[in-house]
């Protein structure tokens, strides 16, 4: 149907009926721009697509979009209808320049019944030689009261009636447009804040994960601190190796964050927490319908890691099928997601922990010999802090610092008893355990000393062991107490006994027979 309300075989149509047609095909051309906006496509091929609907149902041509310059002063095209000759003009235009011009600048649709007998046409987005019977519509693309840019057609001459309609229906449009620009806009103001708060992030946790801000002095962990900071700089993959609660995370987050790929993602994957199945989508990403449950295309860890690292932690649990996946991408750098055959590439460093010994894996057919081969690298040995006794009391005055700064707690200072005992354990689970304990202490810390007493049960062993029955294990917990409170004591009296005595709310004969039964004596001042 054409805007003159004759049918397309000529015959005059029925103006009520040529009415109802028209809004039919309105309605069609509403619902496809719709479904368009909804799938969220590339911005100029989506304004494109949008443009071939409205040419293709209204019977418009020449569809123009023009969206104004970020410095809001112009405007440029954006988008021309596909097939459309390219506009002969593609630089920046004035607000009120032209027709167009015009819109952008009061906000206000133009309907123009002649394009030949407006003055205000100059020709500069589109040549119109020999088309002298055309209208021309344009009206605003607006962002709340701002417009942000415009919608124009040609179309054939027409009565004013019918040229309303049609803008009324590229009003429609703009209105959607302005939804999808004004989503895209935020989109991108959200990205913009999360980059630089990332970037913040990262420049505020750098030295915290540098090799000289990971404590210990030990000898075992100043091999570690070369062995980090000869690995770093390079692309090799590291295998991190220690048992639970060594520090294998910081280890591996050291290396990144002293590695040229410092200013891209640090992604982990805790392998031990995850099923076969869930293992592999996780890393590779999977695509729509790829299994039950695939409602969308998602991602994997690997390509979130684009040009940074991915960490893998318990790398000892993968199976045996993910491990034939794993060795391709560190072979190949190449990795395919689940339901795909697209072999996509991978820019990645890997590094990977583990708290098993893989030589027995590997020997027990549980892990395949040419992954251990491509994982183990560059091999980094954690020892256990029950291997490096020394740093104990430097880890424990930092985590005492720590939570003492977090609970608003002054401390000022760990018991000699409560320092025996700490030593004295085997902490089986490492640092991680130790840094509880301190926590656990801290909150119990009453008088600004760590005491014996206030450490968690697991360290509450006597010196000796009960000889019978419940009142050999009493017995021997008074002591400990007893010895830990007189000493605390004699230190802040400087070792005067009388000053202790009265803190302690006893008097000097009977705390000099204390002190010597309970080994104080030198402690005692002479």
């Amino acid at each position: 149907m054409t805007g003159t309300g004759r049918s397309t075989s000529g015959k005059e149509e029925d103006p009520v009926r040529a009415l109802w047609r028209f809004h039919e095909i309105e309605m069609e051309a509403l619902q496809a721009v719709s479904r368009m906006l909804a799938r969220g496509a590339d911005h100029r091929e989506l304004l494109q697509e949008i443009l071939g609907v409205l040419e293709e149902k209204l019977e418009v041509y020449r569809g123009t979009v023009v969206i104004l310059s970020p410095d809001g002063d112009g405007f440029t095209v954006e988008a021309v209808a596909p097939g459309a000759e390219r506009p002969h003009h593609r630089g920046t235009f004035k607000k009120g320049e032209g027709i167009i011009g015009s819109v952008l600048a009061s906000g206000e649709p133009e309907i123009v019944p002649l394009l030949s007998q407006d003055p205000r046409h100059k020709g500069r987005v589109h040549q119109r030689e020999g088309d002298k019977d055309v209208s021309f519509i344009c009206v605003p693309v607006r962002v709340g009261n701002d417009p942000v840019g415009s919608l124009s057609v040609d179309l054939p001459a027409q009565d004013l009636t019918r040229l309303k309609d049609v803008a009324r229906v590229l009003e429609i449009v703009a209105c959607l447009i302005a939804n999808d620009i004004c989503n895209r806009r935020l989109a991108r103001v959200w990205r913009d804040n999360l980059e630089q708060e990332n970037q913040r992030l990262r420049t505020e946790l750098s030295p915290r994960f540098r090799p000289e801000n990971i404590l210990g002095d030990s000898s075992d962990m100043r091999l570690v601190f070369t062995r980090i900071h000869q690995v770093a700089a390079s692309a090799t993959t590291a295998l991190i190796c220690g048992e639970s609660g060594t520090g294998k995370e910081l280890v591996a987050s050291a290396i990144h964050f002293n590695s040229p790929r410092a200013a891209r993602p640090l992604i982990k994957v805790n392998c031990a927490a995850l099923s076969e199945g869930l293992l592999e989508s996780e890393l590779f990403g999977h695509e729509r319908g790829a299994f039950t449950g695939a409602l969308t295309a998602r991602i994997g860890r690997v390509e979130e890691a684009e040009g940074g690292t991915l960490f893998l932690d318990e790398i000892g649990e993968f199976s045996a099928t993910t491990q034939v996946k794993l060795l391709r991408l560190l072979q190949e750098r190449e990795y395919e997601r689940v339901g795909s055959n697209k072999t996509r590439k991978a820019n990645v460093r890997i590094i990977a922990a583990t708290n098993r010994d893989l030589e027995k894996a590997v020997a027990g057919g549980g892990f395949r010999l040419d992954l251990y081969y491509r994982v183990n690298v560059f091999p980094i040995h954690l020892p256990p802090l029950r291997a490096r006794k020394s740093d104990i009391l430097l880890l424990t005055n930092h985590f005492v610092k720590k939570y003492a700064e977090q609970a608003g707690k002054e401390v000022r200072r760990i018991s000699t008893p409560a320092i025996n005992m700490l030593t004295a354990y085997h902490w089986p689970g490492n640092v991680r355990e130790l840094e509880n304990c301190i926590e656990y202490a801290l909150l119990l810390c009453q008088d600004g000393v760590i005491h014996g007493h206030d450490l968690p049960p697991t360290l509450q062993m006597p010196e000796e062991a009960p000889r019978s029955g419940a009142s050999g294990m009493l017995h021997e917990r008074v002591a400990i107490l007893e010895r830990d409170m007189i000493s605390d004591a004699l230190k802040r009296s400087a070792g005067n006994v009388s000053a202790a005595a009265r803190e302690l709310g006893s008097n000097e004969r009977v705390l000099r027979y204390k002190i010597r039964k309970l080994g104080l004596a030198r402690t005692e001042k002479t």
